[in-house]
């Protein structure tokens, strides 16, 4: 029985706790796909995913690769990092600054992903596959199946999803399409493009003044989730491209043009105010805050006046 229209080549990119938790869940969706590679009956129009799979098994074999590892090579649509490692490579990059361009976070991404799982492969490194997977795709999806946290309470978000975005960008050189799948409400489920996302949870969490108010009652803590936010917005920005100019000032008026929110800030977290005004001057000089306006001269001048009171304290 035909599903009414073409099917469509999917890879995932799991975490590492995704891993050690589910390993059922990825063996399944291994499964999966050698299922619909083996529909004889389907034309390439229907199911470029059997087309594809063999195209490469054909090509690795040519390379001298056994029938055998060739077809399991070219069949491997899930990938992670190597057994007993997390994360996705990107944080350190960003830690340190220590990163220019696309190639850069794209070689992180592809370095801390590129082992492939699911049917018989158990952490394979597989990087060749994984670029070859990354070159031929045209949209990138992150599911969140929960409203308690937002694209920008964590660094995984953009890592992963940004990560990937990136590095799509780079190998193929078209920007991927972006959505995000709110999952929330199992009955209701929701896509959305990443901007429009990104967009919803600033002005509904980041800038609204109920949750600034809010996290200034929790003192240093609550100055530090600030600065995070910060940077997971400027991470989403590097690695996707999603936030506008009128974003980033939104943020830098409400965290630190606004006088009494800076001098929380200050005065409970100064290092976390030196964080956000770096972040954001950082986001200017990478271009990506690409008309800032008068706002660079107003965040160099409060970070330089920040910077005193810091050095006046020790």
């Amino acid at each position: 029985v035909g599903i009414g229209r073409p099917r469509i080549d999917v890879t995932l990119r799991i975490s590492g706790f995704f891993r050690d938790a589910f390993p059922a869940a990825v063996q399944m969706f291994g499964a999966a796909v050698q299922a619909v590679a083996a529909q004889e009956d389907e034309d390439e129009e229907r199911n470029p995913i059997r087309a594809r799979i063999l195209r490469e098994a054909a090509a690795l074999e040519a390379q001298g690769a056994s029938a055998e590892a060739a077809r399991t090579q070219a069949g491997w649509r899930v990938f992670g990092s190597a057994p007993g490692h997390y994360g996705s490579g990107l944080q350190p990059l960003f830690d340190r600054g220590d990163w220019q361009s696309d190639e850069d976070l794209a070689r992180a991404y592809v370095d801390g992903g590129a082992h492939a799982y699911g049917q018989g492969s158990d952490g394979v490194p597989a990087q060749e596959a994984l670029l070859r997977r990354l070159q031929t795709m045209d949209v990138v999806l992150q599911n969140q199946d929960s409203r308690e946290h937002d694209l920008l309470d964590s660094n995984d978000y953009y890592q992963f999803q940004g990560g990937m975005a990136a590095a799509v960008r780079h190998l193929s050189g078209q920007q991927p399409a972006m959505y995000h799948g709110d999952h929330g409400n199992p009955q209701a489920p929701r896509v959305r493009t990443l901007k429009e996302e990104i967009s919803r949870v600033i002005r509904s969490r980041v800038v609204n003044p109920k949750w600034i108010d809010g996290v200034k009652r929790h003192g240093y803590k609550g100055a530090f989730e600030m600065a995070a936010t910060v940077d997971y917005l400027f991470g989403f920005d590097a690695t996707a491209r999603v936030v506008g100019d009128h974003q980033y000032a939104m943020v830098a008026d409400a965290y630190v043009r606004d006088a009494a929110t800076r001098r929380f800030i200050q005065d409970h977290n100064p290092q976390a105010l030196h964080d956000i005004l770096s972040r954001l001057l950082e986001a200017m000089q990478r271009g990506l805050w690409q008309a800032p306006g008068d706002y660079r001269q107003q965040l160099e001048d409060l970070l330089l006046q920040q910077e005193a009171q810091m050095e006046g304290r020790r």
